[in-house]
């Protein structure tokens, strides 16, 4: 079974060489002949940490130069751009892009606003990657067992209860909002604590996974995976001595790099590459997404059982090893097929 698996991977590997090869570092895409426009509405923080010198420096030798877009003068008025990259929050935002994306079709706007807010609801979140429930050879892709509270945090014990969740519960706000509370997160070790909470979020079984957590960033189809420090896991021991409720804050975000670290190497293993190609190509399609990242961690005592805990849209990029490289590649390749799509032939039908 294993065998017939790899040949089929190896199929699917000869059918996007062209593509895969695009994507490696310092990719082979010719200079456009004209400037590639990339408007860009992002807040201030993430202006800082995505449009790094590096960047901006290695755009502009491959003819793509990046343009502020001021929300507050009508978008049609502002450029002409090529693509538009944003990330910024609000209805009337959403809708003046999507006003845009129909008057405006040949701009590429990166990502599409309503699957954008797909992601930033965890009640909705993760039910792609439950959906695909993704089982082959390399492993076994799933996501924790979760409960929706919107409201009266008192029934969260019989709501946990009901559903069979095992403590410890990991509890996270529900809407993703882009403030730094939103990524918070608590840690309950026991029922009478639950009660404590602040909804509306979701609470989540704590899966023990080494204290490492895997980012998947997402680049179009180029795939780069750093590890990160997360959590320690819980023995059943701290679990019958603890109570209460732990917060922590963004730990993904703010956790030092792991990859230098001195770990067990069943803990620093990466996910098999197979693995995450054949999930980000499924979530790409059923997401509607090109610019995201997963956190992902791997059941601790397994090799290949692993549970996606977050998705998130346009992450920092600028904490991704060689992203510059990989970004304007990624940009270059979308002006080339966009170009290719307006010049090729219509098919004659036979006579």
């Amino acid at each position: 079974m294993r065998l017939k698996e790899e040949t089929e991977y190896e199929e699917e590997k000869r059918e996007e060489s062209m593509v895969a090869q695009k994507y490696s570092i310092g990719g082979g895409f010719p200079q456009p002949t004209k400037a590639v426009v990339v408007g860009y509405a992002l807040t201030s923080k993430k202006t800082k940490s995505f449009l790094q010198p590096k960047l901006e420096g290695l755009a502009r030798n491959k003819g793509i130069t990046f343009v502020a877009i001021d929300p507050n003068r009508p978008l049609s008025e502002q450029g002409p751009f090529d693509i538009v990259l944003h990330k910024l929050s609000g209805n009337e935002w959403r809708q003046i892009l999507e006003d845009y994306r129909q008057t405006h079709p040949e701009v590429t706007v990166l990502d599409p606003p309503d699957a954008i807010q797909h992601v930033y609801n965890r009640q909705f979140m993760l039910q792609d990657v439950a959906d695909l429930n993704l089982s082959d050879a390399y492993g076994t892709v799933g996501v924790p067992r979760q409960l929706v509270i919107k409201k009266d945090a008192s029934s969260i014990p019989d709501a946990v209860n009901r559903d069979g969740l095992k403590l410890p519960l990991v509890a996270k706000p529900l809407v993703v909002d882009g403030s730094a509370k939103s990524h918070e997160l608590s840690l309950a070790y026991d029922q009478y604590s639950l009660q404590i909470l602040e909804p509306p979020l979701v609470v989540q079984e704590f899966v023990n996974h080494g204290g490492v957590l895997f980012k998947v960033y997402i680049v179009g189809e180029a795939i780069k995976v750093v590890r990160r420090f997360s959590l320690p896991d819980v023995s059943k021991r701290e679990l019958s001595t603890n109570a209460g409720v732990f917060r922590f804050p963004r730990v993904s975000c703010a956790a030092a790099s792991a990859d230098d670290a001195d770990l067990d190497p069943g803990v620093a293993e990466l996910p098999p590459r197979p693995l995450l190609e054949r999930l980000a190509r499924e979530l790409r399609r059923r997401l509607g997404l090109r610019l995201f990242n997963l956190d992902m961690i791997r059941e601790h005592g397994t090799r290949d059982r692993y549970y996606v805990i977050d998705i998130n849209y346009f992450p920092g990029y600028g904490k991704m090893p060689e992203y510059e490289h990989i970004f304007t590649d990624f940009i270059l390749g979308l002006v080339q097929s966009k170009y290719k799509k307006r010049t090729a032939k219509p098919v004659e039908e036979p006579v």
